[in-house]
């Protein structure tokens, strides 16, 4: 029984962790300039965070079976208070990433919007193949 209320507490531990990270990522997405190293750092932390909970989640369930209960835990007012808890947290934590997941979309959005005003001057050539400028005098080398 204190294998699976640890195991709860620990989900609960992730999520608040997640929860910080996604406003970090929201802030991050909102923010004039993207840091796309504390970015990449963000999403590396998610996914982490995402595989711990994964882990803890099956531990979760091999436990179950061991005391006779399961989620929801009625009857078991610890378990079932952490249950409930960890159960709003993934629903707030879904709204989040579904919201940074729009922000994410629009910085795209924009980021390919300036490649395309950019794109027609990127096929002019400034420079020939002998590495000289086009359009450029060339000035004459004393020897």
């Amino acid at each position: 029984m204190n294998t699976l209320l640890t195991t709860l507490d620990k989900m609960q531990e992730v999520l608040s962790s997640l929860a910080s990270l996604l406003n970090e990522e929201q802030h991050q997405l909102s923010a004039g300039q993207i840091n796309s190293n504390l970015l990449q750092r963000i999403t590396e932390d998610k996914s982490a965070l995402l595989s711990t909970l994964n882990y803890l989640d099956e531990m979760r369930r091999a436990a179950e079976p061991h005391l006779q209960i399961q989620a929801p835990y009625d009857g078991q007012s610890d378990m079932s208070h952490r249950w409930q808890h960890i159960q709003q947290y993934t629903r707030r934590l879904q709204d989040s990433n579904v919201h940074n997941g729009l922000l994410l979309q629009h910085q795209m959005r924009f980021t390919q919007d300036a490649l395309e005003v950019l794109k027609p001057h990127q096929t002019q050539a400034f420079y020939g193949p002998d590495g000289r400028g086009k359009g450029q005098s060339t000035l004459s080398r004393k020897i």
